[in-house]
């Protein structure tokens, strides 16, 4: 099943600028097929295949200097090549001369900052949007529904049955992935970490917290969020201040990337289970989010994302920052519109109303819904946001 992504034209534009094109993500977004639907004509080799991968290894140098157009797959398995590609890229300044795709890992992306620099533009390919399953028909009515089974390329190529798929991915996981970080040396501990990590999606992070339950130390449960991050498996939203230090040192609340996953991690075994899970509307929340986050990615501006709240305990669900303004929104567990919604982005206006470098806009309200479509939502462009709210 071909799906158009949305990426093709931020793909158009790197491929002008820079003559490496690094594509990046998770596994199973089909990093793979998307490039050599956009670049048909180039040669392609994998390097999980242990013949290519031998052939290149040999001598990488001697292969790439003879090699022009290409794409080089799972690329993280030669690291060698990276230092090779340095050289010869300064030397012939060709745009999109070479292709490499990789799944992010912790020790990679500190290889590839340092060696090229300057030279390569990364395109970070999500699982699928709302849009992009739209556009095929594939878009559940129900949203508890879509959160179970999310949006990865190969639920909806295959027609799988997403407890068996995710129970397989959680165990490639952990004994492919993680095993190549050699921080991780008890990958149960490690499991449990993940598992009880989903119990406080929505949550602010409680490092002792969870410290005292997975018994490692807290610099432990840090370094574990951070390959989780570097394997775009979970993401932080910081805390929102004008002092940008503060955002930083404050407590982040923690989101999975894919409620999916989420799902299996709690031991939620079916659509009916999710439904009367407590854990629904922190779920919600999160594939929100997480949508907004993606579309952010793919139409980037330079938009970030933040939550707010004061010490009154005061909040804000998300905060969409711009170059000269904030847009407030507001993420409710209710399939109808009240008034009460909108009370915390009229408190962050109030707030912001004699800030001469703000200007807020007038904020979204995103609930669940009876009456109106919960999927139509699309970032157009740097001037306009449309989020689900009620007509």
């Amino acid at each position: 099943m071909v799906i158009q992504r949305d990426y093709i034209k931020e793909l158009d534009e790197l491929k002008k600028w820079f003559p490496i094109v690094a594509v990046t993500w998770a596994r199973q977004v089909w990093k793979t097929t998307f490039l050599r639907e956009q670049f048909p004509n180039y040669e392609y080799y994998n390097l999980e295949t242990p013949s290519v991968l031998s052939m290149i290894e040999n001598d990488p140098e001697t292969f790439l200097k003879q090699k022009s157009h290409i794409i080089i797959d799972e690329v993280q398995k030669c690291p060698i090549i990276f230092n090779c590609l340095l050289e010869i890229v300064d030397e012939r300044k060709i745009m999109a001369d070479f292709i490499i795709s990789w799944s992010e890992n912790l020790l990679l992306s500190e290889k590839i900052s340092q060696s090229l620099a300057w030279r390569a533009a990364y395109l970070k390919m999500a699982p699928f949007t709302f849009q992009e399953l739209q556009n095929k028909n594939l878009l559940s009515d129900d949203y508890v529904e879509q959160i179970f089974k999310w949006f990865l390329p190969i639920i909806y190529d295959r027609d799988i049955n997403p407890i068996k798929y995710y129970d397989e991915y959680i165990a490639t996981y952990l004994e492919r992935d993680v095993r190549q970080i050699k921080n991780v040396q008890d990958l149960d501990l490690f499991r449990k970490f993940v598992s009880l990590l989903a119990w406080r999606i929505w949550q602010m992070i409680n490092y002792q917290s969870l410290s005292d339950d997975v018994w490692v130390e807290q610099k432990t449960i840090k370094r574990w969020i951070s390959i989780l991050e570097a394997s775009y498996l979970t993401f932080k939203l910081y805390p929102y201040y004008e002092n940008f230090w503060k955002r930083y040192i404050k407590s982040p609340k923690i989101y999975f990337m894919d409620t999916g996953l989420a799902c299996r991690l709690l031991r939620i075994n079916s659509v009916e289970e999710l439904r009367n899970n407590s854990m629904i509307w922190n779920l919600f929340e999160n594939m929100i989010v997480a949508e907004i986050k993606k579309q952010i990615n793919i139409n980037w501006f330079g938009e970030e994302c933040y939550f707010y709240r004061d010490s009154h305990q005061k909040e804000v669900d998300l905060v969409i920052d711009k170059a000269n303004t904030q847009i407030p929104i507001e993420i409710k567990s209710s399939g109808a519109y009240s008034n009460e919604f909108i009370k915390w982005i009229n408190y962050w206006k109030e707030l912001n109303k004699n800030n001469p470098k703000k200007y807020p806009e007038d904020g979204f309200i995103i609930y669940t819904w009876k009456s109106i479509s919960l999927w139509d939502v699309k970032i157009v462009n740097r001037k306009e946001f449309k989020y689900w709210r009620n007509s």
